[in-house]
């Protein structure tokens, strides 16, 4: 396998959202943790806290949420009893990040010959998040309640040495939000403790190449554009 340079682990990196069923030793997996636990904390902080699912237990879980998934689309007012503990989306979209946001639900939807109005297609697809896209490996991270928003900051800095040594190692990731909403399910099951809090959750494995839904790169802004030079 060629050794990547660490910007071609940074730019190669995409949310997979088809994985082979290859499994991971824990070996690899605890060595993936052990990179991310270098990214920088305040004062040392270290808040990150790792539960990693696999096989029957990894299998388990993902029925349980999507029959409650499948249960809210049946009743909607169900999902007033499945909320994240934080808001990870603004309450209230503004341009430019509501448009660029759009571009890209429509552009992988329009990949996958999913129509607007399609809801059928919509939730079939937005129900393999927590399929956990057919990886083999899923881990739950979750963090103190009592720290602040710059433990918060910290753990994106933790989350992102994870998916970068994933490419550097072959691997790839797919970071899911989707799963917050189902904290009341997955805490349980994982064992966390009352002051703990689901960040996301991490699909990991090797992307199934074959799927056309691997294809589909998320647009950037290039930094001449969000960059201003203070003379």
């Amino acid at each position: 396998m060629k050794t990547l340079t660490a910007a071609e682990a940074i730019t190669s990196r995409m949310s997979v959202r088809a994985f082979t069923k290859d499994a991971l030793s824990k070996e690899a997996v605890l060595k993936l943790l052990n990179i991310s636990a270098r990214a920088p904390s305040g004062t040392n902080t270290q808040p990150w806290k790792a539960y990693v699912l696999e096989g029957k237990a990894l299998d388990e879980l993902c029925k349980k949420v999507c029959t409650a998934y499948d249960d809210i689309a049946l009743n909607p007012d169900l999902a007033k009893e499945y909320q994240s503990a934080y808001d990870y989306y603004p309450t209230k979209w503004l341009s430019p990040y509501i448009d660029r946001r759009r571009e890209n639900g429509w552009g992988l939807y329009g990949l996958l010959g999913i129509t607007k109005g399609d809801k059928d297609k919509m939730h079939a697809q937005h129900r393999k998040n927590f399929e956990a896209f057919g990886a083999p490996v899923c881990i739950f991270f979750t963090i103190d309640k009592e720290l602040g928003r710059g433990s918060m900051l910290d753990y994106g800095m933790f989350l992102q040495n994870m998916m970068v040594a994933a490419r550097g190692e072959g691997l790839d990731t797919c970071p899911q939000a989707a799963w917050n909403d189902y904290a009341k399910i997955i805490l349980p099951r994982i064992g966390a403790q009352e002051n703990e809090m689901l960040v996301c959750g991490m699909a990991l494995g090797y992307a199934d190449k074959s799927e056309i839904v691997n294809t589909f790169i998320t647009p950037r802004v290039s930094a001449e554009d969000f960059t201003t030079w203070v003379k």
